[in-house]
C-alpha cells in the first residue's frame, strides 16, 4: 500500500472543504479555512497545511471553535478594522474584511486589521501573502494559549507568538518572511512524539522546567524562544499588539486549543501600507535589491515559492481528514 495518497490542487480543495462542512462548519467558514489549508499546501508549509486542519476539524466536532459564528465587522476609523470572530475562524473574519483593508490602505497609505475571539490564525503568511497580491506591504502578528517559555521561567506564558511580513514582487513571487517567536514550531514537538524521534537540545523544556529533547515531556513542559531574551521580547512585542491592541485574550488567559469547550480567542493584527504613495519606484527597486543579494548567496523568502498544483499527503492523514468528509456533526 502507498504511504502517501496524491490530490490535485482541486481534489484537495473539495477534501478540505467538504471535511469542514463534515466537522459541522458553516458554508463561510469552510470555504475560508479550505483556501488557507490549500494555500498553505501550495506553498510548502504542510506543517500549517492539512495536518493543521485536524487541530480545526476537531476543534469545530468538539466545540472550541462556534461552527455558525458570524463575525462582526465595523470601522472604528477610517484607517481601522475592527473584527470580532466571535469564536469563530480566523480566516473568515480577514476574508469578511479583505476587501476594505485593501481599499483603505490604498486610500489612506496605511491601514490596520484588528481581530480578537478567534481560534488561532493558521499560517500566518498566508495573510501578508494575500495582501502582497493587491501590492501592498504588510506586517502581521498573532498570540493563542501558552506554549512557550522565555529564559528563566519554567513554564509557558506565552505562544509561539509568530509575526509575518510580505512585500509584493515584480514579476515573480513576494518577498515573505513567517516566523514563530520559539526555536521550533510546536508541530515540531507532536511529529517527533509521534514518530518516537528524539528533539534538538535548546527546543524545549519539561514541566519541572528542565532542558529536554524527549518529546513526550517536552508536550508537558513548553518551548523555549530563539535567541534566549531577544526571542522573548519579541514574543512580548507580539503579545502587545496581537492581543492588547485587539483586546484579544493574552496568552495566559487563552483557553486550549485542543482541550475543552471554549475558544482560546486569540487576537490577528495586520498592519497594511501602500508603498507607491512613499516610493513610486519601491517594487523596482525592492527586486534590485533582492537580485543583489541572492547574487551573494542570501536566501530571500518567499522568492522560490512555486505553488504546487499536487500534494502529496501521508495516507495517515488522508484518512483522518477524510473522515470528517464523511461525517456530520448532530
Amino acid at each position: 500500500m502507498d504511504e502517501t495518497r496524491r490530490l490535485s490542487r482541486y481534489e484537495a480543495l473539495d477534501l478540505a472543504h467538504r471535511a469542514c462542512r463534515g466537522a459541522g462548519a458553516n458554508q463561510a467558514a469552510a470555504a475560508s479555512l479550505a483556501a488557507a489549508t490549500i494555500s498553505a499546501e501550495a506553498h510548502g508549509k504542510t506543517a500549517v497545511g492539512f495536518a493543521h486542519l485536524i487541530d480545526y476539524l476537531t476543534s469545530l466536532a468538539e466545540g472550541r471553535i462556534d461552527r455558525a459564528a458570524a463575525p462582526a465587522v465595523s470601522f472604528p476609523a477610517a484607517a481601522l478594522v475592527s473584527v470580532d470572530a466571535r469564536g469563530g475562524v480566523a480566516q473568515l473574519g480577514f476574508d469578511l474584511a479583505f476587501g476594505e483593508l485593501s481599499a483603505r490602505a490604498k486610500r489612506y497609505g496605511v491601514a490596520i486589521f484588528a481581530q480578537r475571539n478567534s481560534y488561532t490564525a493558521g499560517e500566518l503568511g498566508y495573510y501578508t501573502r494575500r495582501l502582497a497580491e493587491t501590492d501592498l506591504l504588510s506586517l502581521a502578528v498573532s498570540n493563542g494559549p501558552p506554549l512557550m517559555a522565555p529564559p528563566g521561567v519554567g513554564q509557558a506564558v506565552y505562544c509561539t507568538n509568530p509575526i509575518a511580513f510580505a512585500a509584493p514582487g515584480e514579476g515573480r513571487p513576494a518577498l515573505v518572511i513567517d516566523q514563530a517567536s520559539s526555536a521550533t514550531a510546536f508541530v515540531k514537538l507532536r511529529e517527533a512524539a509521534a514518530r518516537g524521534e528524539v528533539l534538538l537540545e535548546g527546543w524545549a523544556i519539561d514541566a519541572d522546567g528542565a532542558p529536554t529533547t524527549d518529546p513526550i515531556r517536552a508536550l508537558a513542559g513548553a518551548l523555549v524562544t530563539f535567541g534566549g531574551v531577544r526571542g522573548a521580547n519579541i514574543a512580548l512585542i507580539v503579545e502587545v499588539l496581537a492581543a492588547g491592541l485587539t483586546g484579544a485574550n493574552w496568552s495566559l488567559e487563552a483557553p486550549s486549543f485542543s482541550r475543552g469547550d471554549r475558544s482560546p480567542g486569540a487576537g490577528l493584527l495586520v498592519i497594511a501600507v501602500a508603498p507607491r504613495l512613499l516610493d513610486a519606484n519601491f517594487v523596482a527597486r525592492l527586486e534590485t535589491h533582492l537580485q543583489k543579494l541572492e547574487g551573494f548567496g542570501v536566501y530571500v523568502p518567499g522568492r522560490a515559492d512555486a505553488q504546487r498544483e499536487e500534494f502529496l499527503l501521508p495516507v495517515k492523514l488522508f484518512e483522518r481528514v477524510a473522515a470528517f468528509a464523511r461525517w456530520r456533526t448532530p
